[in-house]
């Protein structure tokens, strides 16, 4: 069976991954599987440079097909900000919780209607010979002025998508996958690995 590292070492991202691909048979690990692999500091401009390094970086040192995943929160009110700062939004170790008190402090007194964001994914496949391929996926929505639900992980509890009058901390899980940055990126990963697994 091939393994398939996904370099992270967040519980929350690596659940929704699995989850996302468990049409495969697949061995999925991650970082908690290789204590001895190199520090990666997430130092890119962009997703997508963050992406490839975590990815390469562990292909490089495991010699084995690995996912490299950065995404973050994009909020237009903050010219674009957390973005690829969002897990360390509030300082190096943040944090979901004082990530969130910063993204409210930020936001105070700007009404709802101009808190429009989106969430932005990009997931790279390496393997032990070069980068395969790289996908992207975003979805949109507001940012709710308190957290509401107890589903997810970071930004959940107030990224609210109007269609649904709900955060993606309440909504379904199953609906989130559907719609949610992560869930369009890996659809693409899919095809990608549909075709690597097949050639």
């Amino acid at each position: 069976m091939t393994e398939l590292i996904i370099a992270t070492k967040n519980q929350g991202k690596l659940r929704e991954i699995r989850e996302l691909l468990k049409d495969f048979s697949l061995k999925i690990t991650s970082l908690a599987d290789y204590p001895n692999a190199p520090e990666i500091e997430e130092d890119g401009n962009t997703f997508i440079a963050n992406a490839l390094k975590k990815a390469a970086t562990i292909a490089l040192y495991t010699r084995k097909l690995t996912l490299g995943e950065d995404s973050g929160l994009e909020v237009k009110a903050l010219g674009n900000a957390p973005g690829v700062q969002s897990a360390r939004f509030a300082g190096a170790g943040a944090t979901d919780r004082r990530n969130n008190l910063k993204l409210m402090r930020s936001l105070k007194g700007v009404p709802l209607k101009r808190r429009q964001a989106r969430y932005r994914c990009c997931a790279a496949l390496v393997d032990g010979k070069g980068i395969i391929d790289v996908a992207n996926g975003s979805c949109s929505g507001l940012i709710a002025t308190k957290a509401r639900g107890k589903n997810g992980f970071g930004y959940d509890p107030y990224f609210l998508i109007p269609r649904f009058e709900k955060t993606f901390g309440e909504l379904d899980p199953q609906i989130k996958a559907k719609m949610s940055h992560r869930g369009r990126a890996m659809k693409k990963v899919k095809k990608i690995l549909e075709r690597y697994l097949e050639s």
